[in-house]
């Protein structure tokens, strides 16, 4: 889980809003508002910065999730006696190198 904080209006910064990402799929949402946000280039100095932190702490979130995903990833397969066997996940360039 990561919390985040950020201004409920980006507009008069009255408040700070706290923001858990449970998981994956709201994490990368608000990823890509933070990216496109920060594309616009019409942030104050200080606010973008507070956005790039945020985004920041977001993607190492998304990278751990991802990490994670990666390593629960079986592959079933059948061995030379016919019986099916599991094997970690390894992608194809993984593969190439071995």
């Amino acid at each position: 889980m990561l919390t985040c904080v950020w201004p409920e209006d980006n507009s008069e910064h009255k408040g700070y809003k706290m923001v858990e990402y449970k998981d994956f799929e709201n994490a990368l949402a608000r990823l890509e508002s933070i990216v496109g946000e920060l594309e616009k280039g019409e942030l104050a100095l200080e606010e973008a910065l507070k956005l790039f932190e945020e985004g920041i702490k977001i993607s190492r979130f998304c990278n751990a999730k991802l990490d994670e995903a990666e390593r629960k990833v079986e592959i079933l397969l059948k061995n030379e006696k016919g019986q099916l066997t599991e094997e970690p996940f390894q992608l194809e360039r993984e593969r190439e190198k071995a």
